[in-house]
């Protein structure tokens, strides 16, 4: 038949299902899933996703659809597919559990290596609860309804037993070594092949054979040298987190790499590493999928610096708030010219129509076009370098010349008239009745101390980013290119203040739409005390601002580590750089 006409009969059938005849129907979406072409495959799969989500009679039922269709399309279901397989099945009973990772234990030996959503789904339950594979299960339904296998067969009048015998930990290791071997193993499924080995090393501690548990490791280990960075990095800490657990020490370890924090090597791991690290190979705890979905858009958004949704600005007074909110921060790209024809005072200070300090100031400072508030500034305004056309504009207005330039000795402010008096005169610019007033101010400035800001910048400028519960952020400002002013190179350094070094140090920053930036990871992760001969760890950010000179360069930064055994998470806003030169 047409394939028009298939559509539309799934059209149909989908918008047809409700919690009466959710298990009928879903079968035969699953039995058009059989058959459908692959390219179909996808969008059924995430129909039925949804339809189970909303209509689900039970959580056996869910949890044994999602299976069935991942054993059917595995290769075809996306990741959200996948991971809500997950969700569900980790927040079943411990029954459900063990029911769900025999049937994709058993589901894998079966396949061919092909349904890689099946492959990803099943060796994640097999790490986190392999130690129940090791004991035999059976369970009878008590009716028809709650199993797809019943709802298919419809000639079984009584009950259905369904049992799995118990396996031996050998032979649960030897089923995902088999999948990693095949050479058309994708490099997630091996990813995630990696972290099952970690945990199973956890999960038969105790009760599996020591051969099983020596196999495991050096599972772990065979991977240092694999072709993925990725896959490298995580060998090392699986194995270091593997002889934590155990309350082995790393064999040679300096007081700067040592994770755990023991420097004599061969020595004996204190006590909290041994339970920390314990604690980090134990099952996953139970996860939320409203907080799953925020995290997930959060997630989506941090990507784009700018891309905000336009609805977020009133959540911009909150202090601390997300590192997403940048829009709100950085004033908005596009709105923010509306508020600089609102002159009150010195001809660029918008009305504060609220409270957001400085940071909405800089933002309406350095996009204002008019060349009047460069004089007035009280403070020493740096960026004149792009403000040399506007200034001409500036004589054409009637005001005294000691308002414009202060006392009579004129040796700060004045720099900017000068370039324009020489050419067109002092009785031109300042009226004919004054003239003999006008004529000894102007003849005193040169056009050389024009160019004194621009020289300026020699050596790094440092600063101070913010400091929380013993951490200390500090960038140092360079320009790596003489003839390149929009680029900066940013060394943040790491202090730590505490008696203890900080572990797990990871930093996320974000900058306005009109920066570019690359950012360079940490020189480590372990910030050791300091003072001594301790090693500083450093970070590096280069960032390009492509409109230096009208705005400002401005991070929003957000640091984890854990300092002490409790983790710990700050965000702050750094807008501290010199004007006009970063």
């Amino acid at each position: 038949p047409d394939i028009s006409i298939r559509q539309r009969a799934l059209e149909l059938i989908y918008h047809l299902v409700n919690s009466e005849n959710v298990e009928n129907l879903t079968a035969e979406l699953l039995n058009y899933l059989v058959l459908c072409p692959r390219e179909h495959r996808s969008d059924i799969c995430t129909r039925v996703l949804k339809v189970v989500d909303r209509f689900s009679p039970n959580d056996r039922w869910r949890v044994d659809t999602l299976i069935t269709m991942l054993t059917i399309a595995g290769r075809e279901a996306t990741r959200d597919v996948q991971s809500a397989t997950i969700v569900y099945i980790s927040r079943s009973s411990q029954d459900l559990q063990a029911y769900s990772t025999h049937k994709l234990l058993k589901a894998i030996r079966d396949d061919d290596g092909s349904q890689r959503g099946l492959l990803a789904v099943g060796i994640w339950c097999i790490g986190e609860y392999g130690d129940l594979l090791l004991s035999p299960y059976t369970y009878t339904a008590p009716s028809s309804n709650g199993n797809l296998a019943e709802v298919a067969d419809t000639q079984s009048t009584g009950p259905v037993t369904i049992s799995f015998m118990a396996l031996d930990s050998a032979s649960i290791v030897g089923t995902v070594e088999d999948v990693t071997m095949r050479h058309s193993c994708p490099e997630d499924v091996k990813q995630r092949a990696l972290t099952c080995f970690a945990k199973l090393s956890d999960r038969f501690s105790g009760i599996g054979d020591e051969e099983t548990i020596s196999k495991l490791q050096k599972l772990v280990q065979k991977n240092k040298a694999a072709v993925s960075l990725e896959m490298q990095l995580r060998s090392c800490e699986y194995d270091a987190l593997l002889n934590a657990a155990k309350g082995i020490s790393p064999p040679s370890a300096s007081a700067s790499d040592d994770i755990f924090g023991v420097t004599n090597g061969g020595g004996t791991v204190a006590p909290g590493v041994t339970s920390a690290a314990k604690e980090a190979l134990a099952r996953m705890p139970v996860v939320d999928l409203k907080v799953l979905q925020k995290k997930q858009a959060e997630t989506d958004m941090l990507g784009e610096p700018g891309g905000v949704p336009a609805s977020t600005p009133a959540a911009a007074p909150k202090a601390g708030g997300d590192l997403l909110d940048l829009e709100d921060i950085f004033g908005g790209g596009e709105p923010a010219p509306a508020p600089a024809p609102t002159v009150t005072q010195n001809g660029t200070a918008p009305k504060p129509a609220d409270s957001k300090s400085d940071v909405d100031l800089l933002s309406d400072i350095f996009s204002a076009p008019p060349a009047a508030a460069p004089p007035s500034q009280p403070r020493g305004f740096d960026p004149f370098t792009g403000m040399a056309q506007p200034a001409a504009a500036q004589p054409a207005a009637p005001v005294n010349p000691m308002d414009l330039f202060g006392a009579p000795p004129p040796t700060a402010p004045t720099p900017m008239p000068t370039p324009i008096a020489p050419a067109i005169g002092g009785m031109d610019i300042f009226g004919a009745p004054p003239p003999q007033q006008q004529q000894p101010a102007m003849p005193v400035v040169t056009p050389a101390p024009v160019q004194q800001p621009v020289a300026q910048g020699q050596g790094p400028v440092l600063v101070q980013a913010f400091s929380h519960s013993g951490l200390s952020v500090e960038f140092s400002c360079t320009k790596p290119d003489t003839w390149n002013k929009q680029k900066s190179t940013l060394v943040a350094s790491f202090s730590n203040s505490t008696d203890a070094p900080i572990y797990g140090l990871t930093m996320q920053c974000a900058v306005p739409k009109y920066v570019t930036m690359e950012m360079q990871p940490p020189t480590s992760t372990t910030v050791p005390q300091s003072g001594g001969n301790a090693k500083v760890v450093t970070q590096t950010i280069n960032v390009t601002n492509t409109m230096l000179g009208t705005k400002n360069l401005m991070l929003k930064l957000k640091v984890g580590f854990t300092t002490k055994g409790t983790k710990v998470e700050h965000m702050a806003t750094c807008s501290g750089f010199p004007a006009g030169e970063y």
